[in-house]
């Protein structure tokens, strides 16, 4: 075995990981303090990374204005979506909600592609493509930067839920009735819960946008980020971050092996297995909190 290929899969396949916990920190934010699983998450990174294109590109703007001209663009989207499609569902059965969030991630792809279309479009970050070796191994500076964007992430939010707000979601999670009896405004929760999670969908957009490419398919991150979710435990920032990494090496290493025997394309069916696995054997996740309910 060719230790130093082993060594450089498993690396860089850590740091992809992590850039895919980006994209489910959007997710967990949204369990998290609402308990509603979120399917609109890949629409909302899809179309976060167009706006920030819209002005940079199309009205010429620097990155560093466009980027959080972007974040509170869309933090606006998030909480009219909440406001719009989601208030009137509250206290209706999960799969209604579940519905609601498809038929949001659909409406939004398919808006996305009518106003901008579908051709791949550059993000240009300006990250650097040249070669960067840690000793005998090369790594991807731009999954580095997606890497670290991710633990920024996950401080902040780690901090916020420690906070009186934070506490005041984690609230509304535990028990929508109970938080309305003690005057939690339940609606307000909700709608920023989906705010914070448009505004991650900007940063989720943006860093993978400079890694494939800004079209349709950031939408179908929603696959790896649901995933990392699920393994990690859907309420759970911290599982989020060690799901992702996990999961970055298990497909990296998996494919990488695999592609030589079959001839390509097995990162997806990993994945996938992945997901199944943990469906079926831990429901909850690595780091899910296990509700029991007397009866």
């Amino acid at each position: 075995m060719d230790w130093v290929f082993l060594a450089e899969l498993t690396v860089n396949g850590a740091i992809t990981g992590l850039s895919y916990s980006l994209f489910a920190i959007g997710l967990v934010l949204i369990y998290k303090s609402s308990s509603v699983p979120n399917l609109a998450q890949g629409g909302l990174t899809m179309l976060g990374a167009y706006v920030v294109l819209a002005f940079s590109y199309e009205l010429g703007w620097p990155l560093w204005v466009a980027i959080p001209l972007a974040a509170v663009i869309m933090f606006f989207v998030g909480l009219g979506i909440e406001r719009v499609a989601l208030r009137r569902l509250a206290g209706r059965p999960i799969v209604m909600i579940l519905m609601m969030t498809l038929g949001i991630d659909i409406f939004l792809r398919g808006t996305t592609l009518a106003i901008w279309g579908g051709a791949p479009r550059p993000m240009g970050l300006g990250v650097s493509y040249d070669p960067f070796f840690v000793g005998p191994l090369l790594l991807s500076r731009i999954h580095i930067v997606g890497a670290l964007v991710a633990i920024a992430l996950f401080v902040a939010f780690m901090l916020f839920f420690r906070s009186r707000q934070g506490i005041r979601l984690r609230a509304i999670s535990d028990d929508y009735m109970a938080s309305w009896s003690v005057g939690i405004s339940v609606e307000r929760g909700v709608g920023l819960s989906w705010a914070l999670a448009s505004v991650v969908a900007v940063a989720t957009g943006v860093i993978w946008g400079e890694i494939q490419g800004v079209d349709q398919t950031l939408s179908l991150l929603l696959l790896k980020g649901l995933t990392v979710a699920v393994l990690g435990g859907l309420d759970s920032i911290v599982g989020a971050i060690v799901a992702g990494i996990l999961l970055g090496i298990v497909e990296n290493v998996g494919s990488g092996y695999l592609d030589q025997m079959v001839g390509g394309g097995s990162r997806d069916l990993v994945v996938a297995a992945v997901l199944i696995l943990t469906v079926m054997l831990r429901p909850h996740g690595l780091f899910g909190r296990h509700d029991i309910e007397r009866i």
